[in-house]
């Protein structure tokens, strides 16, 4: 698979065939791909939500911008980030690293304790930015595993984060919502899909040195 040509072929679809639908097994790769997504410190403060109930996603659309994006594409994605960052987040996190590679104590501690020192002098709203920015990398990754899978994909930033989260119970599991990716297959008559990228020359975007 060529994947420049794959690349080329992704575009932010606006317009989704409602009756095509992802199979477990496309569903499997997103949900991998988004886990297997590098994390700063590997801590991995973010959570995916699969939403493939219409009733729901159509709830969320006057919250959307009115982008019906959310509703007709196949399952909607929302990214989310933790409320806060705790100490247990961040010990549950060594422990795992501990049970998974038997790293001795004698390695990991000095680490655990500079990273909840590190977490400890960020205020809450620091913390969620740090977060926010741990989404965007998870967001860019899945768009170009879509591109790779042939499934369409559009991210948005576009939404009402606090209805979202109040609709979906965010705040009861500790999360906040921060970005969306509608996927699935476009719509045969969605114009956008035949419009040439608009790109700077690669000599403009790129410095060697």
């Amino acid at each position: 698979m060529n994947t420049i040509k794959q690349l080329q072929w992704r575009y932010a679809t606006k317009k989704f065939n409602a009756d095509k639908k992802l199979t477990e097994k496309k569903l499997e790769i997103l949900k991998q791909a988004f886990n297997l997504t590098a994390t700063s410190f590997g801590l991995q403060t973010i959570s995916m939500l699969i939403i493939e109930n219409k009733d729901i996603r159509a709830s969320l659309v006057p919250f959307s911008y009115h982008q019906t994006q959310v509703l007709d594409a196949s399952h909607l994605l929302v990214i989310c980030i933790q409320n806060n960052i705790k100490s247990k987040d961040i010990n549950s996190y060594y422990k795992n690293i501990k049970n998974t590679r038997n790293t001795p104590d004698s390695i990991l501690e000095p680490y655990r304790k500079n990273l909840i020192e590190i977490m400890a002098s960020m205020s809450k709203k620091q913390r969620q930015q740090w977060s926010k920015n741990q989404a965007y990398i998870a967001l860019g990754n899945l768009m170009t595993i879509c591109a790779i899978e042939n499934i369409d994909s559009c991210p948005m930033e576009g939404f009402v984060s606090k209805e979202y989260d109040s609709i979906l119970k965010l705040k009861e599991k500790g999360l906040k919502s921060v970005l969306l990716l509608p996927v699935g297959y476009r719509a045969e008559n969605d114009m956008f899909s035949t419009f040439k990228k608009v790109r700077k020359p690669i000599n403009e975007t790129i410095i060697e040195l």
